[in-house]
């Protein structure tokens, strides 16, 4: 059921299947919207509450306020926030491409409010912002908004959506769902400001995950790394390094994937996912 909850930055969209079993809260990546999870969300909400915010990454609908933080730590806020007035605590959280990155930020201020964690395939270490595609975003947010929104026309067309340095590399099949997310920039100045202020924050703190990374062996909670075996933005070296950073970290490696793994095989991380919530425990 899509619904609104209104945080101290601005308005948030968010999707809550309810129901009964783990409560499984999921988060997107830069220039997507909740739908990214809809493939695993179909299959895990049989036996899993599924809760899956729209976050101001560039594909909200509800431009934040002029003041709202919308930096990384800024959003990992707001989602801490989210889950405050949810009410909702020792959950899971789960999070794939840049959703990864907040996923990381949020284990390391000692909350009660994750109980496990997932990470799929995202930025960590020094692969930030990541790959070819990543640092082509961040550097075309330097542009003015309005400038920026011309620039992210190319986007309608499907081959320039496919190239390396836009979502190519980033999915084998999720190629409608790219055209989709794409909408709210090129629509709304007020989306275009947001977006172009997420990016300017990445590039101007690119060590924010290696920070991360120092606090990460403090987490002694149940952590779960699922990584595409041939991502060509995420190395997969970097999975390995999570998992044994990780004291209670495992490791699941997806083949024909590419990183936007909830896309190109929702049906395997649907299954790693409740192999895991069925086989560990918080605390």
């Amino acid at each position: 059921m899509e619904r609104q909850i209104e945080l101290s930055p601005g308005t948030i969209e968010y999707q809550d299947t309810g129901g009964g079993g783990p409560v499984l809260v999921l988060l997107h990546g830069l220039l997507m919207d909740a739908s990214l999870w809809e493939g695993p969300v179909a299959d895990l909400s049989s036996d899993h509450r599924c809760v899956v915010p729209t976050l101001p990454l560039g594909a909200h609908r509800r431009a934040m306020r002029a003041d709202a933080d919308l930096s990384l730590p800024g959003v990992a806020r707001l989602v801490a926030e989210f889950l405050d007035r949810l009410g909702l605590r020792d959950v899971v959280l789960v999070g794939n491409d840049t959703g990864g990155a907040l996923v990381q930020l949020l284990m390391c201020d000692g909350t009660d409010r994750v109980g496990r964690a997932v990470l799929v395939s995202c930025d960590a270490f020094d692969n930030f912002p990541p790959g070819l595609t990543g640092r082509t975003l961040v550097l075309s947010g330097r542009l003015p908004p309005r400038v920026f929104g011309l620039f992210m026309q190319q986007m309608r067309l499907r081959p320039l959506r496919r190239l390396p340095l836009s979502f190519g590399r980033l999915t084998l099949r999720g190629d409608a769902a790219t055209a989709r997310w794409i909408g709210p920039v090129l629509r709304q100045p007020g989306i275009r400001r947001d977006t172009v202020r997420v990016l300017r924050s990445i590039g101007a703190d690119t060590g924010l995950l290696l920070r991360a990374a120092d606090r990460l062996p403090d987490f002694d909670r149940p952590t779960l790394v699922v990584w595409a075996r041939g991502d060509r933005v995420m190395p997969p070296a970097h999975g390995r390094r999570l998992a044994e950073l990780l004291p209670r970290g495992r490791l699941v490696e997806i083949d024909d994937s590419r990183t936007l793994v909830p896309l190109d095989r929702p049906e395997a991380l649907a299954r790693a996912v409740r192999e895991f919530t069925a086989t560990s425990h918080a605390g």
